[in-house]
């Protein structure tokens, strides 16, 4: 699987470098919400590549499994990457967003997720 982009910089106020996006203090609270929530959906879409992915023929026999090695599985295995780095491109813009709107690296908003998280 090919390597998920760097986000680009976050500047929240005056804080952060610019270069990339900034967002006002008051407006980097609805442009996380915007993110988590696409972040969701991409969690649902990724559910369902993985099921595409993984398809079973119907039946034991040439044309299903044929249908299903040659086509349904690659085809799947191609879908399920790309939502894969979506989803951690998209999860990695909001752990960013979270950052700069704490006025700290993207490390240090990690270990606060993952305490949050229990993880």
């Amino acid at each position: 699987m090919s390597e998920v982009p760097p986000t680009p910089p976050i500047m929240v106020g005056s804080y952060g470098s610019g270069g990339g996006y900034k967002f006002s203090e008051d407006e980097i609270d609805g442009v996380i919400k915007q993110w988590q929530d696409l972040a969701d959906n991409l969690n649902t879409d990724l559910d369902n590549a993985r099921t595409i992915a993984y398809v079973k023929p119907p039946a034991d026999e040439f044309a299903s499994s044929d249908f299903v090695k040659g086509g349904a599985n690659p085809s799947g295995q191609t879908l399920l990457e790309q939502h894969q780095r979506m989803h951690d491109y998209v999860n990695n813009f909001v752990t960013a967003l979270k950052a700069a709107k704490n006025k700290i690296t993207v490390t240090e908003q990690q270990a606060r997720d993952n305490l949050k998280s229990g993880a």
